[in-house]
């Protein structure tokens, strides 16, 4: 292993480098006989990555700050081909999982001054991840020294700490910390290290950072075995990992706390629990009443609920402490919300003022919700039970206050809508449009003007990001992009949203003015690009523009080439057989799976097969988003266990999926916001909405 170095040095090339640069650039606009000849000769003797970097003496701007001046004329950095080419050779041989030859390319890489320093990266990441391999602590902190401020940097540094970690390096984690972009893994490291510093750690920070990894599962069984985390930690840890049915997870937390016969027992239960629990005798210890309750809650599932829930009642109701038999009921609730069926109410009931998870608190209010009469006051309950961070958000804000409205609490009813009117999102539509008018839009900001724009040009970080987007390497682009927007204001994040808007980089667009809190620009929040020929389809087969538009922001951000995790392509993320069934239906005759990202196919495709999701559905918007995003047949099975007429709000918030509720949600809100800057008329968002009624399920002919 390397010999530790000391503290990295200051960056000494900030502003010579940058000097350095433009000079070399100007040599490539002379009249030399070979102007790259005598670049490539500066770029030499320069680590031109340094003036990617803003220099950090007394008084310098951040990296994350674009400077407030522009530059007489913009950077124009230098890249070789051949360099650049070595950088996207290494890309291919890193996917290949190929180091020798990634190694091999750096040196022709490094003479890239924009992404070089993604295959040193690349090769250092790999080292850091294999257990086998030493350190290469003076290669890394070589790394540091060229990219101070870079993402890279930054994320090599959280790298090294897990790897640290790994290795029981405490000392060398606690030297590393901070970094500015941290996860569970790092997170979990880092309080692993503090404690086993001497330092003292919060059994609810540990219980905050757990995520499933190898770092957070050594620090849960080092924490359990010394006390710093207790059995109710864990016990809620896994409580929390049954309600969301993830079983390999639930069963490592199990053995945190359960010995090996008891471990034997919790195979059993989630084998078949009814058997287990056949004459099984009252339980004394923690352990064996937790898995009494574990046994109860599996009962939950399956087809012979009901059955079970008597069987419980009947055999089980008494037998345990109260608060175990409450959170049972809550399992009973859960499940049964989760299928959309009316009986949840009642088993939810049934657990009492048991303080549950803030997942199975939302799944609470939802059920009660979904009653033909709604039991306003258990709602009110049921949130108030929520943790102060969830209930703040403005869903539950909203749903507090029209439980309180309808229990004849009006002052505290408008308090509550008055919160949260400004937010520019499904809720504050709604919670306007109960305080009797639209919702005022924010004003248009000023003008950026030509230097605030030039400084977003020049920032270095964003320009290695814009090259990583040009090449298509969205999964390094993405990151490198939002990493060097922190530390911004408003107008920094407005200018930098529209350099990515000359880039024709929406997402961006969309995503960085979202991050302003006082100056909005709707233009880049609610971006409308093609809208002519987009606008133009959807009236050809009589669909509002604004809908349409509302779910290409939510599908794609207006990425034409966007593919998703399950393999939907382009700006309105067609299935490939969705789109050959739509294309023969239409009668395009030219349709070819490889064409299904072209423009022009996709909105043809996707904006007819809207139309007929929207046909079937019986015109409405709420039902039509919902199919276009889970599939036509679930919303006709969500609406066929309707009991009574429900708003579109309660349909959309008490949609089983998590994925396409927050979908619909914010489709439907961005329906509104777009009708609204296209027509310049207030919109309303309930209107939109309308009231979903019962339906018999059915089949259903659409794909």
């Amino acid at each position: 292993m390397a010999k530790r170095q000391g503290p990295i040095p200051g960056n000494i090339w900030g502003r010579r480098g940058l000097a350095l640069l433009v000079f070399a650039v100007g040599l490539a606009g002379c009249g030399a006989r070979d102007p790259q000849a005598r670049v490539e000769a500066v770029m030499e003797s320069v680590d031109l990555r340094q003036t990617l970097v803003a220099g950090r003496g007394a008084g310098a701007t951040p990296a994350a700050t674009p400077a407030r001046k522009a530059a007489a004329e913009p950077v124009r950095l230098v890249v070789p081909p051949e360099a650049r080419e070595a950088v996207v050779q290494a890309r291919a041989a890193m996917q290949a999982k190929q180091w020798d030859r990634v190694r091999a390319l750096i040196p022709q890489a490094d003479r890239d001054p924009v992404l070089g320093s993604y295959v040193r990266y690349w090769a250092l990441r790999q080292q850091l991840l294999d257990p086998a391999q030493p350190i290469p602590e003076d290669e890394i902190h070589a790394f540091f020294a060229r990219n101070q401020d870079a993402y890279l940097a930054d994320r090599l540094k959280g790298e090294w700490m897990v790897a640290a970690g790994r290795a029981g390096d405490y000392a060398q984690v606690l030297a590393l910390a901070p970094v500015e972009v941290e996860n569970a893994e790092i997170r979990c490291t880092l309080l692993m290290a503090q404690h086993m510093s001497g330092r003292k750690v919060r059994a609810s920070d540990a219980m905050d950072a757990f995520s499933s990894n190898q770092a957070c599962w050594a620090m849960l069984d080092q924490f359990y075995e010394r006390r710093v985390v207790g059995w109710s930690d864990v016990q809620r840890l896994l409580r929390a990992s049954l309600e969301t049915n993830r079983h390999q997870t639930s069963r490592r937390i199990a053995a945190v706390i359960f010995n090996g016969a008891q471990m034997r027992d919790y195979s059993a239960i989630m084998n078949n629990p009814r058997k287990w629990l056949e004459g099984r005798a009252v339980p004394r210890s923690p352990a064996e009443l937790e898995l009494v309750a574990i046994a109860l809650s599996r009962l939950a599932y399956g087809e012979k609920r009901l059955e079970n829930a008597a069987w419980v009642e009947k055999n089980w109701e008494g037998r345990l402490p109260r608060p175990y038999m409450e959170w049972v009921w809550s399992q009973f609730g859960l499940v049964a919300a989760l299928n959309v069926e009316l009986d949840a109410a009642r088993w939810y009931r049934k657990s009492g003022n048991f303080r549950m998870t803030d997942y199975n608190h939302a799944w609470q209010v939802r059920s009660e919700l979904r009653q033909p009469a709604i039991d306003w006051d258990q709602v009110a309950k049921a949130i108030r039970r929520m943790s102060a961070a969830q209930a703040a958000e403005p869903v539950w804000v909203y749903w507090y206050a029209r439980a309180l409205h309808a229990l004849g609490n009006e002052k505290a009813a408008v308090e509550h809508y008055r919160s949260i009117a400004h937010d520019l999102s499904f809720y504050g539509l709604l919670a306007s449009e109960e305080l009797g008018h639209p919702q005022p839009l924010p004003p248009a900001p000023a003008q950026l003007q030509p230097e605030e724009l030039d400084a977003a040009r020049n920032h270095p970080g964003l320009q290695r990001a814009v090259a990583l987007f040009e090449l298509g390497w969205r999964p390094e682009a993405v990151p490198e992009w939002n990493f060097n927007l922190r530390g911004m204001n408003d107008r920094e994040l407005l200018a930098a949203a529209e350099f990515a808007r000359e880039k024709h980089i929406y997402d961006r667009v969309v995503n960085t003015s979202l991050r302003t809190e006082k100056e909005i620009d709707l233009s880049q929040r609610f971006i409308a690009p093609f809208s002519g020929e987009v606008s133009k389809k959807a009236r050809e087969i009589d669909l509002d523009p604004a809908w349409v538009y509302g779910v290409i922001r939510q599908e794609s951000r207006f990425i034409t080439d966007a593919r998703s995790r399950v393999g939907a392509s382009g700006l309105m993320q067609l299935m490939p057989a969705t789109a050959k069934w739509v294309a023969r239906k239409i009668g395009m005759t030219d349709f070819h799976p490889s064409r299904v990202n072209e423009f022009e196919i996709n909105t043809v495709l996707g904006t007819n097969y809207l139309r007929m999701v929207l046909n079937d559905l019986n015109g409405s918007e709420v039902l039509a988003t919902a199919g276009y995003n889970a599939g036509p047949r679930r919303p006709v099975q969500w609406r066929a266990k309707l009991a009574a007429p429900v708003e579109g709000a309660i349909f959309a918030e008490t949609i089983p999926f998590t994925e396409t509720r927050l979908y619909v949600k914010n489709v439907m809100s961005n329906a509104v916001y777009y009708a609204r800057l296209f027509s310049g008329e207030p919109q309303r968002l309930k209107d939109r909405l309308g009231v979903i009624s019962p339906a018999p399920n059915r089949k259903v002919a659409l794909p």
